[in-house]
């Protein structure tokens, strides 16, 4: 039977919508939550890669879709590419696709293993609380929750790298752990560019609350973290200087130039620091590790003890 051209468009167009809700988020989510994923795990085997890449952006492509349905009006001012400004979908469509992407996400997870479907399932949860219990729209929640999905991500990212889908190592907990507070006390560099839009949906950032504190929080926050960061990862002195530099540079940019293309500027270098943050554990399994194997004394047989 030969196929017609407008079908294979059709799915094509599709395709490319759903592609579009969580384009915006390649950069900020799936990119830093692939890199953590294959970092802590560490990778199994490189056919692993597309289970973690599509697990990852399936939930992403959810939750965005769930975000994105909540207030259209907006993204007609801050990201008016997206698909329902672009008008390439219907809200009621939208929301249809958003409930059926559901049971899809947690049976995708269930055939992997019971730990990565109770992840989806978390996931699930406070995407609700998030979207449909407007979680969003106060800064302290908005950020927690957010930092918590973040966190259910790279957890299941993790799983799914690793050689057993229903165990992650100390080593990557303890990753996690630092991922989502790191993310949390942060994450808040990713809202100055959208302050129009947040101002007309009523959504309460800390750049809107606290203009000048929330800059200098992200100024002062991002090396304060990397140094932190160099510590736990133990890292070479050469590394960790390059590595502390970069993020000084980028919470200088937040302080110094307040456009908004300049905001926009800035959230990108924020994006480049999570990824490499989050690469950190793969430092750490690479050298560290090695040396302990040499007979050197044992990071996580320290933290077990």
């Amino acid at each position: 039977m030969k196929l017609t051209l407008p079908p294979l468009l059709d799915l094509g167009y599709h395709l490319h919508t759903l592609f579009l809700f969580t384009k915006a988020d390649i950069r900020t989510a799936l990119l830093p939550q692939t890199f953590f994923s294959l970092a802590a795990a560490p990778i199994c085997r490189a056919s692993r890669i597309i289970h973690v890449v599509a697990w990852i952006w399936l939930h992403l492509l959810m939750c965005n879709i769930a975000n994105q349905i909540k207030a259209p009006d907006e993204d007609k001012i801050n990201k008016p590419s997206r698909p329902l400004p672009m008008g390439r979908i219907t809200l009621y469509n939208a929301r249809i696709v958003r409930w059926a992407l559901v049971p899809v996400c947690l049976a995708v997870s269930a055939t992997y293993s019971a730990q990565l479907l109770a992840t989806s399932f978390e996931l699930q949860v406070l995407t609700v609380l998030y979207s449909e219990f407007h979680a969003d729209e106060e800064w302290f929640l908005k950020n927690s929750l957010t930092a918590m999905m973040y966190g259910c991500a790279g957890l299941g990212g993790t799983l799914l790298a690793g050689c057993d889908c229903s165990h992650v190592s100390q080593i990557a907990r303890l990753a996690i752990q630092l991922s989502i507070a790191a993310f949390a006390s942060t994450l808040h560099a990713q809202d100055f560019k959208d302050v129009a839009g947040d101002l007309l949906t009523g959504r309460r950032t800390l750049p809107m609350l606290f203009p000048v504190a929330s800059r200098i929080s992200i100024a002062l926050g991002i090396p304060l973290w990397s140094i932190c960061l160099s510590f736990v990862w133990d890292l070479d002195h050469l590394t960790a200087a390059a590595f502390v530099m970069y993020s000084c540079f980028t919470g200088a940019h937040f302080i110094l130039y307040q456009t908004v293309e300049a905001d926009r500027r800035s959230c990108k270098l924020y994006s480049l620091w999570l990824i490499i943050h989050h690469v950190l554990p793969a430092y750490w399994h690479i050298f560290i590790s090695a040396a302990v194997n040499r007979g050197l004394p044992s990071f996580e047989g320290h933290l077990q003890s």
